[in-house]
C-alpha cells in the first residue's frame, strides 16, 4: 500500500497557511482548476470513483450524497461545512483549520461550482476562537485573488463566497439538522427526519453538509482522480484518515494513516502509539469519540483499520478518535465519565435522552460506588435500549455505545459490583 499524505502534506511547510501563492506553490487550487475543465457528471463519477466515506463519523459515501444534492430539485443549493469539533479526543478538523484552512476553502468552492451555489457556510465550533481569524483571512486572501465572490477565475457567472458561523459550545449542533437550524439563528436542536437536507435543508433549499475533513479531500480527487484516491485505502473506504491518539500511549498527537492499517502497528510501532507510555499493559480503546464503541486489546490482535475491519469487530472509525486506557483504569469509572458527557450535552429536546442521560450517569454512579442489586443490570440494559431506540437524534440514540460495548467486552467488572450473571441480560441488549 502506498503511504502517501493527502491531508497533511502541506503541514508547516507553509509560512503563512492562509497565503494563496504559497498553497498555489503546493499544489493549490489544482483541483478547482481541474474541475472547471470537467463535465459536472464527470465530477461526480470521479467522487463516487474514490469512495471517500463521510469523515465526520457516519461513513456515508460522499459520491452517492453529492450525487443525491446534484438531482435535488429546488434553487439555490447552499454548501455547509460542519467544523463542530465536538467529540472529546478528536482535534483533526482543528489542526486543518490551523495548518491548512485553503485546503477545506478549495473543497467547498469545488461544490459550490459543481451546485451552482451561491453561498457557502463553515459553522466553527466556538471553543476555536483563535482559529476564526486565521480562517478568515484565508477567505480574505481567496477574495483578493479572485478565488472567491464574483466571477471567480475570470468565469462569468460563478458567484461563490463563504461566511463563517460560530457556535456556543454545544454538542447537538454536531448533528447537521441541529447546526443548519443554529445558522438559521433558531435553537440548535435536531430536526425530524425526513425530509433530509438534501432536499429540505438551511432555509428550506437543497443543502450539503459535510465536515472539514472530507472537504479537504475533495481537491486531491479532482486533481489526481478518484482511482488514485481509492488505491490509498481499501475496496471499502479509500483514502487517508486523520486519527488523533489519545491516552496511555507514548506518542499522542495527529497522524494520518492509510486506511487498511493493522490496528497493532498504529498502536505499537514507534511510527504512531509507540505502545503504552505508563509501562502497564493495555486494556481497552474507544474509538470515534464518545458516541463509539470501546474494544479491548486482546479482541484487536488482527484488526485492520478500515470500516469493514472495524464493523468485522463491531467497532467504528467515527471521527478518528482512538483514546487507549492501561489495565489502571476501571471500564466503570471510565464509563461513568462518558455518561455525564452525554447527560451534559443534552439539549432536552425529547423525553428519552432528557431524562434517560441523566439515569444513566445515576446507575453507573450507583455500580461506581459498589451499591449494584440484583435486577439493577437487567433495569440498565433496558434502559439503554429504550434511550438507543427512541432518541430524536444521534446524541441520545449513541449514548449507549460505549455502554453495550464495554459490557461486553468486561462483563466480570459489572459481575463484581452487581450479583449477577451477565449472560442474563444478554436477551434485552440491544
Amino acid at each position: 500500500m502506498t503511504n502517501k499524505k493527502v491531508l497533511t502534506t502541506r503541514f508547516e511547510k507553509m509560512n503563512d497557511p492562509t497565503d494563496i501563492k504559497n498553497y498555489c506553490a503546493l499544489s493549490g487550487y489544482e483541483g478547482l482548476k481541474k474541475a472547471l475543465e470537467m463535465e459536472k457528471e464527470d465530477i461526480l463519477e470521479e467522487l463516487e470513483t474514490a469512495l471517500l466515506r463521510g469523515r465526520g463519523g457516519a461513513a456515508f459515501p460522499l459520491g452517492k450524497k453529492w450525487r443525491h444534492l446534484f438531482y435535488s430539485q429546488g434553487n439555490p443549493k447552499y454548501i455547509v461545512c460542519n467544523a463542530d469539533e465536538g467529540e472529546p479526543g478528536t482535534f483533526k478538523d482543528k489542526a486543518l483549520l490551523d495548518f491548512d484552512p485553503l485546503a477545506l476553502i478549495e473543497g467547498m468552492t469545488i461544490a459550490g461550482y459543481l451546485f451552482d451555489s451561491p453561498q457557502g457556510y463553515i459553522y466553527i465550533r466556538g471553543e476555536y476562537r483563535h482559529l476564526h481569524d486565521r480562517l478568515n483571512a484565508a477567505l480574505n486572501n481567496a477574495r483578493q485573488m479572485k478565488l472567491l465572490g464574483k466571477n471567480i477565475l475570470g468565469i462569468k457567472g460563478f458567484d461563490y463566497d463563504i461566511r463563517i458561523i460560530s457556535g456556543a459550545g454545544a454538542y447537538v449542533c454536531g448533528e447537521n439538522s441541529a447546526l443548519l437550524n443554529s445558522i438559521e439563528g433558531k435553537t440548535g436542536r435536531p430536526r425530524v427526519k425526513p425530509p433530509h437536507l438534501a432536499d429540505v435543508g438551511l432555509y428550506l433549499k437543497p443543502t450539503l453538509v459535510n465536515n472539514v475533513e472530507s472537504y479537504a479531500c475533495v481537491p486531491y480527487i479532482l486533481r489526481y482522480g478518484g482511482e488514485a484516491f481509492k488505491s490509498l485505502g481499501t475496496q471499502d473506504g479509500g483514502g487517508t484518515k486523520l486519527i488523533c491518539l489519545t491516552g496511555h500511549v507514548k506518542n499522542r498527537g495527529l497522524y494520518e494513516v492509510n486506511l487498511g492499517t493493522p490496528l497493532q502497528k498504529i498502536l505499537y510501532s514507534e511510527e504512531y502509539g509507540g505502545g503504552s507510555s505508563t509501562g502497564r499493559p493495555l486494556k481497552f480503546i474507544h474509538f470515534g469519540g464518545q458516541s463509539g464503541p470501546i474494544g479491548s486489546v486482546d479482541q484487536l490482535e488482527d484488526c485492520i483499520y478500515s470500516y469493514d475491519g472495524m464493523w468485522d469487530k463491531e467497532l467504528s472509525v467515527g471521527s478518528g478518535a482512538i483514546v487507549v486506557m492501561d489495565d489502571s483504569v476501571s471500564i466503570i469509572d471510565y464509563l461513568t465519565q462518558v455518561a455525564a458527557f452525554f447527560a451534559h450535552e443534552s439539549c432536552g429536546k425529547c423525553t428519552p435522552c432528557r431524562i434517560g442521560s441523566l439515569r444513566i450517569l445515576e446507575m453507573l454512579e450507583k455500580f461506581q460506588q459498589g451499591m449494584g442489586r440484583p435486577g439493577d443490570m437487567e433495569r440498565f440494559c433496558a434502559m439503554l435500549t429504550h434511550v438507543t431506540q427512541l432518541s430524536a437524534c444521534g446524541l441520545g440514540q449513541s449514548a449507549s455505545t460505549a455502554i453495550f460495548s464495554a459490557i461486553q467486552a468486561f462483563p466480570e467488572e459489572f459481575e463484581q459490583v452487581i450479583d449477577t450473571k451477565v449472560e442474563k441480560v444478554q436477551e434485552v441488549m440491544w
